[in-house]
């Protein structure tokens, strides 16, 4: 039986910060080299929802997990035929205003890093470079047993040779790229094996109930570490995965601003907590830190 990954989680003990507003995001970020830890959240105005937002998609469908993944050939069908349609929505989404406006506030120096919790690839697409991708990415494929890395479009034109008849269609998308498919359409779809050595294929991302791997955690934590402060965006940071470098940055006493709609996890940490929407919140950021400029220059 599949169970349903953590919807919430017990609140805080102390109340929440207020709300505050972009121009207090503004004077933390203006400082400079600050690390931005973004999630689901930052991808819903590209056409992919979250997971436990108010229409978020753990509130209807329960994702893979690794175990459930690594455990059958039935559970692998299931999950690459509902994923061979998933992912070709995901490959068509684009960048929106917020993925825009990191790049922008990279470009522009005040961000010295991003870390996504995404798998969609949309911050690479905005022209963000380096993205630390902490669950990987959906356009890739790993065997399970030689641990080859391949495009994932080589394994779709492959799907699709070997499933010339499938006719599933796609109703509705989630941020793993899996969708809502028919038993019977399940039932019927052929999955392939790795080229090279015949084993399991598995997209290269993480799983519920799989760890990141222990080298890009450690690369993460350097990243909190040569950091000024942490921007977290669009993520509710009920996982580990992701709360873990708000808590460092916290205990080391450097600022954590999270702008997400809706309560996190990681509240009690924030000295500025933001519920606005991503896209147009980041673009007044972004035009508010490049207002400043002039102003700097002058006073030099």
């Amino acid at each position: 039986m599949r169970t349903r990954p953590t919807l919430t989680w017990a609140g805080p003990g102390e109340p929440l910060p207020r709300a505050g507003t972009v121009a207090e995001v503004a004077e933390v970020v203006a400082g400079r080299r600050v690390l931005v830890l973004s999630g689901a959240g930052l991808s819903t105005e590209s056409g992919i929802p979250d997971y436990r937002g108010e229409t978020g998609s753990l509130r209807r469908h329960t994702p893979m997990t690794y175990g459930d993944f690594v455990a059958s050939e039935e559970g692998r069908r299931r999950y690459w035929a509902r994923s061979h349609l998933g992912w070709r929505t995901i490959a068509r989404a684009a960048p929106n205003a917020g993925h825009r406006a990191v790049s922008a506030l990279r470009s522009g120096g005040w961000v010295s890093g991003v870390i996504t919790q995404n798998v969609d690839g949309l911050h690479r697409a905005a022209g963000t470079p380096a993205v630390v991708e902490l669950h990987g990415n959906l356009d890739r494929v790993v065997c399970l047993g030689c641990r080859r890395i391949t495009p994932r479009e080589e394994l779709d034109v492959r799907l699709r040779a070997a499933n010339p008849d499938f006719g599933g269609t796609a109703t509705r998308i989630n941020p793993d790229g899996d969708v809502e498919l028919g038993d019977d359409a399940v039932r019927a779809f052929r999955t392939v094996p790795c080229a090279s050595c015949a084993g399991v294929l598995k997209p290269d991302v993480v799983f519920f109930g799989e760890n990141v791997p222990r080298a890009r955690v450690e690369r993460c934590y350097r990243m909190v570490d040569e950091a000024s402060a942490v921007l977290v965006l669009g993520s509710s940071l009920t996982v580990m995965s992701g709360l873990r470098f708000v808590r460092r940055a916290a205990k080391a006493g450097k600022p954590v601003v999270i702008v997400n709609r809706g309560q996190t996890r990681g509240d009690e940490h924030a000295s500025v907590r933001a519920d606005l929407p991503l896209g147009p919140a980041l673009t007044e950021l972004v035009a508010a830190l490049e207002n400043r400029l002039p102003a700097a220059a002058e006073a030099r």
